[in-house]
């Protein structure tokens, strides 16, 4: 969705305070990183520690703070970039990403990606520079300069206020997180309202029979899910569009995020935790973590690592909460409600008279957001079947493969998994049959949520 242009006119400047110390740096020594990193990105430079000395604190403060305070771009700012430019000091590239990803088609842009180039060692991009700059980082693991959640916090709540609450310390690696391009939804639950600019999570939804759902075609895309032998089944056509669902199933409360540009539906169990803990109803933020959404709870502003499940911030990260999954499959409509003939389905009007197919458009050739590095052992969008073991294990199921050798009557099992075949789709389920709580993805959103997955076939 579109910004509105009091928002576009907003983010070119805005008003940032920036907390950078003010100690000389020391050269620190860089982790090996992988050969097909440095295959595609080349070598990282040298990355110093320690604080900024003062004269780069002042430099810094009047090309990415006074600037935008300002609302101008002056001689002065010029100066003080070029003084960021001869410092040698990678880290402050993460400041300048932030700055690129709200600021585009200016000789601002031009100054900003050659700024990032010349510390970074690489040849400045011309277009896409803050994808580009942004992938490199991601993929060196540059650290961010002292200060840098205070500078991001300011910059990214002058954009959109409503992340004020959201932007605090935890357990989360702040560097990766940006702007998806949409406003935060933040409304209350089943408030019945939509928001503008949001992607609207939809709460309590309509449902229809199987029989009633005279609007989908068998070759429709849906995420089935069964909970305590109840069937239902969340069309992509309305996933795409609210991204979101907070539903109970089963007798269960649920969430239900989909990430488009992740290929990823999950269902989270929101409900029997922990005492004092109320139901978490999950929202969109806005905001992306290489290429995944960034899902929270508008209760109370925990930020959650969607993949996970886990709290991340806020309150309910302080409580330790971990929600559980319940499987969910990616089948066509016919083979679901054929295996599932007492099915549910969400009902048309979720959709907003909307009919996308990111996956097979937008999101077709690889992520449109900066993601770093990739592990290769798959292409980028091959579809897996991720779970993860007893014992902790990540482990990934090429889809493909695992369909194939399913449906010839082959067993596939690892550790405490076994896969089956599921209304036209795949879960993991243990060996007396108790769901898993599988999901499909794209590999490149799986493996680098979970970095040390086995890959089966391996």
């Amino acid at each position: 969705m579109a910004v509105t242009k009091k928002l576009k006119n907003a983010v070119v400047y805005g008003v940032v305070a920036v907390a950078l110390s003010m100690a000389p740096a020391q050269a620190e020594t860089q982790t090996a990183l992988p050969s097909y990193v440095i295959e595609q990105f080349g070598t990282p430079p040298a990355v110093p520690t320690g604080r900024l000395s003062k004269p780069l604190r002042d430099a810094a403060q009047l090309a990415f703070v006074d600037s935008f305070v300002d609302s101008r771009w002056q001689t002065q700012h010029q100066e003080a970039l070029a003084t960021i430019k001869a410092s040698g000091d990678p880290r402050l590239v993460w400041v300048i990403s932030d700055m690129l990803r709200f600021i585009s088609g200016s000789s601002l842009e031009d100054q900003l990606s050659d700024t990032a180039g010349a510390l970074l060692g690489i040849e400045p991009p011309r277009r896409n520079a803050w994808g580009e700059i942004t992938d490199h980082l991601i993929a060196w693991d540059i650290p961010a300069p002292p200060g840098y959640l205070r500078y991001k916090r300011e910059i990214f709540t002058t954009v959109v206020p409503g992340w004020d609450k959201i932007f605090v310390k935890g357990d989360i690696d702040w560097r990766h997180v940006s702007w998806g391009g949409v406003l935060i939804d933040d409304r209350a639950f089943d408030s019945g309202v939509l928001c503008r600019n949001c992607i609207p999570a939809a709460d309590n939804p309509d449902v229809s029979t199987a029989a009633e759902a005279t609007w989908l075609k068998n070759s429709d895309i849906v995420f089935g899910v069964v909970v305590n032998g109840e069937a239902r089944a969340y069309p992509r056509r309305i996933m795409e569009v609210r991204e979101m669902v907070n539903d109970t199933l089963g007798g269960r409360d649920l969430g239900i995020p989909y990430c488009t540009l992740c290929g990823a539906a999950q269902a989270y169990f929101t409900d029997e935790l922990p005492n004092g803990i109320k139901r978490p109803i999950l929202r969109t933020s806005g905001l992306l973590i290489r290429s995944n959404k960034v899902m929270y709870d508008v209760r109370t502003h925990s930020v959650f690592d969607t993949f996970l499940g886990k709290a991340v911030t806020g309150p309910l990260a302080k409580r330790g909460l971990q929600l559980k999954q319940a499987s969910v499959v990616t089948t066509d409509w016919g083979t679901w409600k054929e295996n599932h003939p007492e099915t549910t389905v969400l009902v048309e009007d979720l959709a907003l008279g909307r009919d996308f197919d990111f996956r097979n458009n937008r999101d077709a050739d690889g992520p449109i957001f900066p993601v770093g590095d990739i592990d290769p052992r798959l292409s980028v969008h091959e579809d897996i079947i991720g779970v993860v073991t007893a014992s902790g294990q990540p482990i990934a199921f090429q889809r493909s493969k695992a369909v194939a050798a399913l449906t010839n009557g082959q067993n596939i099992s690892y550790d405490n998994i076994r896969l089956k075949l599921d209304g036209g789709g795949v879960k993991a389920v243990d060996a007396n049959g108790a769901d898993l709580g599988s999901h499909q993805a794209f590999w490149f959103a799986w493996s680098q949520f979970h970095p040390t997955t086995e890959l089966w076939p391996g």
